[in-house]
């Protein structure tokens, strides 16, 4: 179970009706939501929020139409916050290579035992929690930063940097007393209290905003 104590919610898509039934039934067993889908394309026609206790999306890498491969291109594009777990027939191993490269947490060969198969996706799901904190901290640092006048940016990474209020006015062009007030402005607007909590800050928005 994941941190959340709510349930993961695990999407099960696969063109064989028996074999994903077995698979749903199987999630539900321990508890998890589980909800399955007979293509890629049912699955993108209503592409779900991600759920408050994560979760994953188990794909058949061979679908008719479109294939796994071809929906976790899309997802990828779509900056989807699910990770995706590949099932593979035997002949599949290259194919499941490539969409490891391509971010996928792992492949599961056919047929797979019940007890690696929840290993794995309980992998996914803490991956998954992972992930979407991580992309909420990186947004709240945006929103953070958006507070802030062009001006104020200009001072606020400067400080990050480690200059001095006399450095910064001087790259600047204005006063060590304007340099203050903006500092002042900075510190209150983003709830910082000090240069090295501006930089962390300022990387967590952007992880090349101090190059």
């Amino acid at each position: 179970m994941s941190p959340t104590s709510l349930p993961p919610t695990i999407h099960v898509i696969d063109d064989e009706a028996p074999f994903r039934r077995s698979l749903l039934f199987l999630l539900e067993s321990v508890g998890w939501q589980a909800v399955g889908h007979e293509s890629a394309e049912a699955f993108l026609d209503a592409p779900p929020a991600f759920p408050a206790g994560g979760g994953c999306l188990v794909l058949d890498i061979r679908m008719p139409r479109v294939s796994g491969l071809e929906l976790q291109r899309r997802l990828k594009l779509a900056d989807s916050p699910f990770p995706i777990i590949f099932m593979t027939g035997h002949g599949d191993v290259e194919l499941a290579v490539q969409a490891m490269k391509d971010g996928a947490v792992d492949f599961l060969q056919k047929p797979f035992k019940d007890q690696l198969f929840l290993d794995t996706v309980e992998r996914a799901v803490q991956l998954s929690l992972e992930r979407h904190a991580a992309s909420r901290r990186h947004q709240e640092a945006r929103d953070c930063l958006a507070r802030l006048s062009a001006r104020e940016h200009e001072v606020a990474r400067l400080l990050a940097l480690g200059q001095a209020n006399k450095e910064v006015a001087r790259q600047l062009g204005i006063s060590e007393n304007t340099v203050h007030v903006h500092r002042q402005h900075v510190m209150e607007k983003t709830g910082t209290g000090s240069a090295a909590e501006l930089a962390r800050l300022i990387l967590r928005a952007d992880p090349s905003g101090l190059d």
